[in-house]
């Protein structure tokens, strides 16, 4: 039997994450280095971040085929479907909510 898997928290930096993969289309793929590139979050960040993603079925990764031998083997991350439907619902119901609420700690800004 497969194991549930585990909830997403809609962190700031979960969003920067997301958003990008929505920015980017299917023939302009992004792996670990070019995320910390474009979102300005460190590797200690977005590495483990990505490895959450990926447990919980929001993103799906690959190997890069044909590698260059001036630099590593990239992993190559893509938004699944789920992943997809998944942040839609969770924006859409953060959309609705007084930002008051979404605040971290509740604060009122």
């Amino acid at each position: 039997m497969t194991e549930p898997a585990p909830k997403v928290r809609l962190t700031t930096t979960t969003r920067l994450v997301l958003d990008l993969f929505l920015a980017t289309g299917p023939d302009d793929p992004l792996w670990g280095y070019r995320i910390t590139e474009e979102t300005g979050l460190g590797p200690g960040i977005v590495y483990p971040l990505l490895e959450r993603l990926e447990k919980a079925r929001w993103i799906t990764a690959t190997w890069e085929t044909g590698v260059s031998e001036d630099r590593p083997r990239r992993r190559f991350y893509t938004l699944s479907g789920t992943g997809r439907q998944q942040y839609a619902a969770l924006r859409a119901v953060r959309e609705r909510l007084p930002r008051w609420k979404w605040a971290p700690g509740g604060a009122r800004h």
